[in-house]
């Protein structure tokens, strides 16, 4: 599991490891208790263009569809064939083996630190 202190987030409730020129993504354990148990997530296909901010996936669990967005603008250099296959991941290890994407980016879009992640979402 990844300190999340040391992580980036978005207000569309993503987190950002940044590694390099990479940023492998995936969604906040808050926005997983939301949309509840995980039972299908659709990705992009490696080698897509992301524009930060854009819809580039899907989250259904049993009660709702959530949209997953490029925190950062780039190319889908790896996806997370893991959660296709079992997507609960993304509700038991959100900050592991529930990531999603990897994107390697050119510029970083302003993102937000731990601390205003948790003053967000009051957590």
């Amino acid at each position: 599991m990844t300190d999340q202190t040391t992580l980036k987030y978005t207000a569309e409730h993503e987190w950002v490891l940044l590694e390099g020129d990479t940023a492998t993504v995936g969604i906040t354990a808050y926005a997983a208790e939301k949309l509840g148990d995980v039972v299908f997530v659709e990705l992009p296909a490696v080698g897509t263009g992301v524009i930060a901010g854009s819809i580039v996936g899907e989250i259904e669990s049993t009660k709702s569809v959530g949209e997953l967005f490029a925190p950062v603008t780039g190319t889908v250099t790896a996806t997370n064939d893991g959660v296709v296959d079992s997507p609960e991941l993304v509700n038991s290890d959100p900050f592991g083996e529930g990531w999603l994407i990897k994107v390697t980016f050119l510029e970083l879009p302003p993102l937000l630190s731990h601390a205003e992640y948790s003053a967000l979402t009051g957590e």
